[in-house]
């Protein structure tokens, strides 16, 4: 069965409509999906990707809320906060960006956005148009990721709300929340290997907090992330997702739909009342 439960869309920083999404599903084979952009559901979508605090030695956690209602007003009022930390952050990026010499018009950066959430791949598109670079995967490197350079580096962390609030919140919207890519919890697995034992141990006092799942399998893990990922899950009877992560023309080797078995997914569609 092909499915995927972690995809982005025009709303924040992906290339395609919702509308052109479904299409796409479609003609993929993509039996079932939900939209996932990050800190809004102005798709309208079931879903919605989170980041939040990753504790004391971590670099990034990603949080799925699947399943819920995008009119609930706890969400609703939580979004707005993220937002507010969203434009703050940006407003520090522009005035990095001014003091290496390249000016980026708040107005017209903001048009890069469909929506509100004004997110970094939008800023690596408005470098490489004005010829400040010449791809987005060197925008990024060079200027807005943590790790780029310290003379040319314009990134700046921006507002994370802490993981029991944002489940509690996504609880209160009525929806699972899941941890995304647990492979990117520390930047270190990427040229260390993912440390299994410590995710283990990071993971109890999440599922304390009300952890519910974690996207155990997802596009860009070896065969050996998958299935140790899914142990895990299954460990400590956390509810199992797939995801592609996908972006449209913004990533563009990553394919709309995950391939799992039917038994893998059969917990979390009938978690979501889509079995």
């Amino acid at each position: 069965m092909r499915v995927d439960f972690h995809v982005h869309s025009t709303f924040s920083d992906g290339t395609f409509t919702p509308q052109e999404i479904a299409a796409k599903a479609v003609s993929r084979r993509v039996k079932h999906f939900i939209i996932t952009d990050h800190d809004n559901v102005d798709a309208k979508s079931r879903g919605i990707e989170l980041a939040v605090d990753p504790g004391p030695g971590m670099d990034q956690f990603h949080l799925l809320g699947l399943g819920l209602d995008p009119e609930s007003p706890e969400l609703a009022a939580f979004l707005r906060r993220i937002l507010d930390g969203r434009r703050e952050r940006n407003l520090r990026i522009i005035g990095r960006f001014a003091r290496l010499g390249i000016a980026i018009d708040p107005e017209e950066i903001a048009r890069y956005a469909h929506g509100e959430v004004l997110a970094r791949p939008h800023f690596a598109k408005y470098l490489v148009d004005h010829g400040h670079a010449r791809s987005i995967a060197e925008a990024f490197e060079k200027h807005l990721m943590k790790t780029s350079p310290a003379a040319t580096s314009c990134f700046e962390e921006r507002y994370q709300p802490p993981p029991a609030e944002a489940i509690e919140v996504i609880h209160a919207a009525g929806g699972l929340a899941l941890m995304a890519h647990p492979r990117y919890w520390s930047f270190a697995w990427r040229k260390t290997g993912v440390d299994f034992a410590e995710v283990e141990r990071r993971l109890c006092p999440l599922i304390e907090q009300g952890l519910d799942g974690l996207e155990a399998v997802y596009g860009a893990n070896s065969r050996e992330m998958d299935l140790a990922f899914t142990r895990m899950a299954d460990k400590f009877g956390l509810v199992k997702s797939a995801g592609s992560d996908f972006h449209g023309t913004n990533k563009p080797d990553i394919r709309l739909g995950i391939e799992v078995d039917e038994a893998f997914i059969a917990p979390l569609l009938e978690r979501l009342g889509m079995a």
